[in-house]
């Protein structure tokens, strides 16, 4: 493959949970997540990601809604595998579902889905979205067994948790070579590979930046993605649809560059 035609392949998704976070921070109606999604098109996203969660603290129902009928770019919903959510997934039909654990308790999703432990309830809910024509995702920890259950349960996606990744970038001073960051990048690789040889689609995504986002989009067969604090918070500074171009191009850079 030449080097054009790999970055052509990766795609940013942009999650804009963190609009609606401070439109509810003051129960109003602005900002409106459905113009960020507009911007971040506009700035080169190539889909748009939010977490319709159980207390909807932040997306609620009528933003699903509204976005499924205006945004222009493909929408994965996040959301918990429960039949109401299911439910929801299969009215208002977005491109992919991407089912994560949750909890009330937690400022962010901590950690993977245990696909493993759930297969049976799992795979009837990536059946049904599958009816409704909705590609099935799973976020998971860069696990072997989670991917092989993954696969036995019909997700045509595994999007890898790079929090572990993350975390290690930050504590390690920020630097792509220290021994803890090669083996936290080094489980995401192997976990691609493992993917992509089940028939998958490899994703990625959680607690990526500016700083860190490049060394992932590097690995070979990743497809796209998924980022939204850090480009939320770039965005109050420099513009939603100027903190997607910039993020954007870090994106396209590395993986011209490649493994």
């Amino acid at each position: 493959m030449t080097d054009p035609e790999r970055s052509a392949m990766i795609e940013l998704g942009v999650n804009i949970d963190h609009v609606a976070t401070l439109r509810q921070a003051r129960r109003t109606w602005e900002p409106d997540p459905v113009w960020a999604a507009v911007e971040a098109h506009l700035g080169g996203a190539d889909g748009i990601t939010v977490h319709l969660r159980e207390d909807r603290r932040h997306i609620q129902d009528t933003d699903v809604e509204q976005l499924r009928q205006q945004t222009q770019i493909k929408l994965n919903l996040e959301m918990a595998a429960t039949d109401e959510m299911v439910g929801i997934a299969c009215r208002i039909k977005p491109e992919m579902a991407m089912l994560v654990p949750e909890g009330r308790h937690e400022v962010t999703t901590e950690g993977g889905l245990d696909v493993l432990a759930q297969e049976g309830m799992l795979k009837h809910a990536v059946q049904q979205m599958a009816d409704a024509g909705i590609v099935s995702s799973v976020f998971i920890d860069a696990d072997l067994a989670q991917i092989e259950a993954a696969a036995r349960i019909g997700a045509r996606v595994c999007e890898i948790h790079t929090g572990p990744y993350a975390h290690a970038f930050h504590s390690h001073g920020r630097d792509a070579e220290a021994p803890a960051v090669v083996v936290e990048l080094n489980k995401i690789r192997v976990a691609g590979q493992a993917i992509r040889d089940l028939g998958m689609r490899f994703n990625a995504g959680h607690a990526l930046n500016y700083y860190n986002v490049q060394p992932v989009a590097r690995l070979a067969g990743v497809r796209e993605l998924h980022i939204g604090h850090s480009i939320v918070s770039r965005s109050v500074f420099v513009g939603l649809r100027e903190a997607v171009r910039e993020m954007k191009a870090l994106l396209r850079e590395a993986a011209r560059q490649g493994e």
